[in-house]
């Protein structure tokens, strides 16, 4: 089974790049801007609409804000359908009020374009088309379906020809920003990518340029010692008459030009990268957790697999080192035993790390997923076993 590609990756974990938090805020200062909108349209202006009507959708926005901030945890991450789900509530929201305002006649219309904004920077293009098409029929209805704003008993009505241009202009913004916006965003994660990529390239590099060294200063300190061992067997080969000695002595001379060659082909070896080659799962997980395996706990492995044999994934850096964080965690933190369980089918790879440690107290158990979680008082730091733990970068 092989490991998707970077490339591969990276698209399918771009839903979930979308912190829950992030969107509330801008949540909450959409609501803000449209009740003071409204109130200062009615009250300043003496625009006349259906202001309570209009307060009630504003407050349909604030009371899911209010239901998402009580249900869900603030670390928590959006995946791709909840992130479009989100994004279509809020234009949804928005196109309703704009319905009991004055639809295309409302300068306020140009805010449609914000959710499509958000997607192209976040989502991936499926998403960014659906939204993006319900955002153009939207304001499609818009231009024709509203109820106008009035002003001392007659309606503000643009013309025919004006409301067109804006509906049009509507339309283009939404497909010039989205698009544009997505290939930003893109061009940005290939970046990002590439420069991880070239970093750890230059790491393994840099890696087999110490080995090399090590190498080279081996090969220096023994070259002497061994070619006089050479030198020495040569010559009593020559020199010993008796054929079992002699013998002997040719074994010596035959095992040391053997050390001579084995130390002229360690450098060669160690550019053999080990990181690109395809290893059974079980195998890279005991690779991962060999440096935490005689540290007291011990570490028990259950292959669950149900579909077929056991796959076959790279040993690809960055899938040892996360593996290895994991199991470092669980591994400081338990009582005397750690489980690394590992299912798979067809399609998937599900592994989980246990242990039997206190676990997480209750008032971080909503932060987990925060990069370095620590937030322990006085009393538990000077208790602490680890007192200069500061967690992984995992949020864990």
């Amino acid at each position: 089974m092989d490991t998707p590609a970077p490339g591969q990756m990276n698209r399918d974990v771009q839903g979930h790049w979308v912190r829950l938090e992030t969107l509330t805020r801008v949540r909450w200062l959409a609501v803000a801007g449209q009740i003071a909108a409204l109130l200062v349209a009615r009250f300043v202006f003496d625009l006349e609409f259906a202001l309570v009507v209009c307060l009630s959708v504003v407050g349909v926005s604030a009371v899911s804000n209010v239901i998402s901030t009580f249900v869900f945890p603030r670390s928590k991450r959006l995946s791709e359908i909840e992130a479009l789900l989100t994004l279509l509530f809020d234009t949804t929201q928005l196109s309703l009020l704009l319905f009991l305002t004055g639809g295309l006649n409302n300068p306020f219309a140009l805010l449609l374009i914000a959710p499509v904004t958000i997607a192209g920077t976040a989502l991936q293009l499926r998403s960014i088309l659906i939204l993006g098409g319900a955002t153009m029929l939207l304001a499609s209805l818009l231009a024709f379906s509203f109820e106008p704003l009035t002003l001392g008993g007659d309606p503000l009505l643009l013309p025919d020809l004006f409301r067109f241009g804006f509906w049009l202009a509507l339309v283009i913004g939404i497909v010039f920003i989205g698009f544009y916006s997505r290939s930003i965003a893109s061009e940005k994660h290939a970046l990002t990518e590439a420069l991880l990529a070239m970093r750890m390239a230059l790491a393994r590099e840099q890696k087999l340029t110490d080995l090399g060294g090590v190498v080279a200063a081996a090969a220096h300190e023994l070259g002497t010692p061994l070619a006089t061992i050479r030198l020495i067997s040569g010559e009593l080969m020559d020199a010993l008459s008796d054929p079992e000695q002699a013998e002997d002595a040719r074994v010596i001379r035959e095992q040391t030009d053997r050390c001579r060659a084995i130390l002229r082909s360690m450098g060669q070896a160690g550019k053999d990268d080990l990181h690109m080659r395809h290893a059974p799962l079980q195998a890279v997980l005991a690779d991962a957790a060999a440096p935490h395996t005689d540290r007291g706990p011990q570490v028990h492995f259950d292959m669950l697999g149900t579909a077929g044999s056991m796959p076959e994934i790279q040993r690809r850096p960055e899938i040892l080192h996360g593996l290895r964080n994991l199991i470092q965690n669980a591994v400081d933190f338990a009582q005397g035993h750690v489980w690394i369980e590992a299912g798979w089918t067809d399609t998937r790879i599900h592994l989980r790390v246990i242990d039997d440690g206190a676990g997480y107290p209750p008032n971080l158990l909503d932060r987990i997923g925060e990069p370095y979680l620590r937030d322990r008082r006085a009393d538990d730091a000077r208790n602490d076993p680890r007192p200069g733990y500061e967690g992984m970068g995992l949020g864990l």
